[in-house]
């Protein structure tokens, strides 16, 4: 049960880092994995950058999502089929898997947003930024506690 509430706590984490959201914003401007909008008299919004570093870190979204909804189902299918004593290793994988691609997004865009906008006083990271660093250690910590986790009755 722990671990089904920490996948849980998970799942919709990974889900708002990877819908539309701010990962990083300027005053009336605010950049996100697939759109950039600006604020103002009119509210704009145009499709981000095709950058190939930008489009890695969309793809590592996009597996996280899909590596812990796999990890969710995969979950419930071994707990139905698993003898007792055995171990969730395969959900534990794909919930480890799924943070590291969190990770792996959120160092990329790190390293590399200053080639999309230019850095300056005003500009901060927005809140899905911020999520998807959260989500990593809550992903990893979810996927070694299933590798752990045994079956009981």
């Amino acid at each position: 049960t722990v671990c089904l509430l920490a996948g849980s706590l998970y799942l919709p984490s990974s889900l708002t880092v990877s819908v539309p959201q701010q990962w990083l914003v300027n005053g009336g401007h605010m950049a996100d994995l697939w759109q950039n909008c600006t604020s103002g008299a009119v509210f704009q919004c145009l499709a981000s950058s095709s950058n190939e570093w930008l489009q890695s870190v969309q793809a590592m979204m996009i597996l996280s999502v899909i590596f812990s909804v796999l990890s969710l189902f995969l979950f419930f299918c071994q707990l139905f089929t698993l003898t007792k004593g055995g171990r969730f290793y395969i959900t534990g994988v794909f919930q480890i898997l799924a943070g590291l691609c969190v990770m792996s997004g959120a160092a990329i865009y790190t390293v590399r947003h200053t080639d999309w906008h230019q850095a300056s006083e005003n500009t901060s990271y927005g809140f899905a930024y911020i999520l998807a660093w959260l989500a990593f250690p809550l992903a990893l910590a979810s996927g070694i506690i299933y590798v752990i986790l045994r079956k009981r009755e």
